[in-house]
């Protein structure tokens, strides 16, 4: 072999095609939860992808995946063929859901270097019995007994690539040891190593991968690969080579038209031996009648026989011009619209694509630039279109990195049918705007943020049938999960038509645990500073603690999540109708758009998003309370004033409102104003952590580097807004 085959390549590319597997069997099974049966197309997937998985896991070894998607693959085979009535739909969901837990927890396991040994016998018990179930019940068991389950060969069709003058072609025949264990992985190692050197490549067995049967097949009658490249039958046979598990190699070439001919796969008798020197005497026999005969008008039409050599194929088409398909389909040169890529090289090059943009600040910044007369026409021009550039490969990177929603949102459709059914409540969960894409980064952030909050809504939000119907509510509970974009923002809303926000309730357990203020009265917190009350450590207006509530820590874990990728939570409520939770969160982390000042001699960034304006102020506008809060009156408006010298401590900076500039700046409807010393302008800023050995300081969200080398700090504006 030319190359060791790479078994952990194999099992990432396991877990990676099952994981989208399942992905796509949850949301077909969770988009059809409330029909009354599955459509034949949805039972038609649901079984292709249990029988693909049931392949790929036999081929791992993998008993327990290859047992428990074998199971499920009967009971939608029995579905498929023989059409039953009276199938308990939701009961199947169940079934299928419970089987997609199980594999994903296993997956799980073996991507964390753990053995996939769980328990699938009481999962196959069940199936074993439902299935029995619907057998005796339904129709389509009793008119007969049920098709069963055989493994059948795919049918394909076969498109050769257009082959060069230098292309060569080869039929291999690969005897294996008949006590070599798992042919087909064996088989697969060889197809795999050919490929780097084939053009187009043809083998049968095909479903090496998928049918753990084929191995038998491949041990009694051999291994057969039809070959296109561009190499010597020596370079074929090296890369082939002969080991513990090959027995012996026989390699033909061959004409392009005995190539297209292809393979005939519903022939499963072995090949016929051929006896070289009887057959070319009889062809040669022929060819001296026909000459002798004077027939030498039509010797020159006839085609020249190919000469037959030991190992040629005997194929015998039972399908005249419809070869099979086994490996390429695509002329030579057209590529595939989507690759996978590895997250961890995504985020190198998000890191390499921001110390671009540092290092872009650094060039054109440069002192050495800032020389009296110096003629920088054609550097202007050149760095302008530098910018350009930089600026569109940063938009090409961020949006490989942006993926849709719908995978998160499919999720949580996942959690509200779990917990309805266990808590016996009948909601109806819709998902709008699902298609919004975001920062992968992000979305690993506000995956358990949004699972807390979707909880709360089908737990604490939707009240019991029972007090629905009491209340005279004569809808289904109705739990919505809304995404949309606005100005560089997400905002995730999770919805629901339940009881609301108890507002005395909520008073009453603030005032228990010593939260409120002294002598200041219930009615001087507004509804908004009310419901914030929640998000507090330990706070829970639940008198009892169940599997999904009443711990005080959930809505305490949202808030952190959130606050940590520059989010906030917005609450609302109507007593009676239902809450609004609403997530405002940014499009990316990487790279930002914000304006750098400065204060005495440190240098600070804010965002442009949560800027509304830069004004100059007087004196006689500034209000001084006697406990040193300060204020300033612009247009009749009054706003809190943060001076960023005092705030942070530091020194020489401006003290006169007079002498700096003043920011206003507007985070959840809340304005305040910062005063700075001087704006230095618009830079593109690349977000860096602040080490985790500095202590976290309030209303900093991180740092970056500018332009001379120096280092910025990154003001939060929701830190400085609280």
């Amino acid at each position: 072999m030319a190359g060791d085959f790479n078994t952990e390549s194999m099992l990432d590319m396991y877990l990676f095609e099952n994981s989208q597997l399942l992905e796509q069997l949850q949301e077909t099974v969770l988009e059809q939860k409330d029909a009354d049966c599955f459509d034949e197309d949805s039972i038609n997937e649901i079984f292709r992808t249990m029988h693909t998985i049931k392949g790929s896991s036999g081929i791992m070894m993998f008993d327990n995946i290859t047992a428990v998607s074998h199971k499920l693959e009967d009971v939608f085979f029995y579905l498929r063929e023989s059409h039953p009535d009276n199938v308990p739909h939701v009961e199947l969901v169940e079934h299928v859901l419970e089987v997609e837990d199980f594999i994903s927890n296993e997956m799980e396991k073996i991507r964390g270097g753990e053995p996939a040994d769980g328990d699938a016998t009481d999962i196959i018990a069940d199936l074993d019995k439902f299935l029995n179930k619907i057998k005796n019940g339904g129709a389509g068991g009793e008119g007969g007994p049920a098709v069963e389950n055989v493994h059948e060969e795919p049918k394909h069709f076969y498109i050769a690539p257009v082959a060069s003058a230098a292309s060569r072609f080869y039929k291999i025949f690969i005897h294996f040891f008949p006590e070599t264990e798992m042919a087909n992985v064996h088989a697969y190692k060889t197809v795999y190593a050919l490929k780097e050197i084939a053009e187009d490549i043809l083998y049968s067995p095909e479903d090496l991968l998928t049918d753990e049967k084929c191995g038998e097949t491949i041990i009694k009658e051999g291994f057969r690969i039809l070959l296109q490249a561009q190499c010597s039958e020596e370079e074929v046979r090296e890369l082939i080579g002969v080991g513990y598990d090959i027995e012996k190699v026989d390699v033909f070439e061959c004409d392009a038209n005995q190539f297209l001919l292809g393979f005939d796969f519903g022939d499963t008798e072995p090949l016929p031996q051929i006896d070289l020197e009887s057959s070319v005497e009889v062809i040669e026999a022929k060819q001296e009648a026909a000459a002798q005969a004077g027939e030498a008008k039509a010797e020159e039409k006839k085609p020249e026989t190919p000469k037959i050599t030991p190992g040629d194929f005997v194929i015998q088409s039972k399908e005249p011009g419809r070869q099979k398909k086994l490996a390429k389909d695509k002329p030579k040169g057209e590529k595939a619209a989507f690759i996978s890529v590895n997250v961890s090289k995504m985020d190198q090059l998000m890191d390499l694509i921001g110390e671009l943009v540092i290092s872009e600040s650094v060039v054109l910044q440069s002192s050495d630039l800032k020389v009296p007369g110096l003629n920088l026409d054609n550097f202007n021009k050149a760095a302008a279109q530098l910018a350009s550039i930089s600026t569109d490969l940063q938009n090409v990177i961020m949006s490989m990195r942006m993926v849709p929603l719908t995978n998160t949102f499919q999720k949580m459709n996942r959690i509200v049918f779990d917990v309805s059914r266990k808590l016996g409540k009948d909601i109806e969960f819709v998902m709008v705007g699902d298609s919004t894409e975001v920062d992968k980064n992000i979305i690993e952030h506000i995956s358990d943020p949004l699972m807390h909050l979707v909880r709360n809504a089908v737990d604490h939000g939707i009240e019991s049938n029972e007090e629905r119907a009491a209340s005279g509510k004569t809808e289904k509970g109705k739990v919505t999960l809304s995404a949309k974009t606005e100005a560089g923002k997400v905002w995730i809303s999770v919805e629901d038509n339940g009881t609301g926000l108890d507002r005395e309730k909520i008073l009453a357990k603030a005032r228990k645990q010593g939260i409120l203020e002294d002598n200041k009265p219930d009615s001087a917190y507004n509804d908004k500073e009310v419901y914030q009350f929640i998000t507090l450590p330990g706070f829970s207006t639940n008198e009892q603690v169940t599997e999904y509530s009443g711990r005080g820590v959930g809505m305490d874990v949202v808030v952190q999540n959130i606050q940590a990728i520059g989010g906030a939570l917005e609450i609302e409520s109507t007593p009676g109708k239902g809450s609004i939770m609403s997530l405002k969160i940014p499009l990316t982390l990487a790279i930002i758009d914000g304006i750098v000042m400065e204060v005495g001699t440190s240098s600070f960034v804010m965002e442009t998003g949560v800027i509304k304006q830069f004004i100059r102020v007087k004196e006689d506008m500034m209000i001084h309370e006697p406990n040193g809060d300060e204020f300033v009156m612009i247009r009749g408006d009054c706003f809190p004033v943060i001076r960023l010298g005092n705030w942070y401590g530091l020194e020489e900076y401006q003290e006169s409102v007079e002498d700096g500039v003043m920011l206003i700046l507007e985070v959840e409807d809340r304005k305040i104003c910062l005063l700075v010393d001087k704006l230095v302008g618009e830079q593109e800023i690349v977000v860096k952590p602040i080490p985790s050995y500095i202590k976290k300081v309030k209303g900093l969200s991180g740092c970056t580097q500018l332009g001379d080398g120096s280092i910025a700090l990154i003001l939060d504006a929701p830190g400085l807004v609280e």
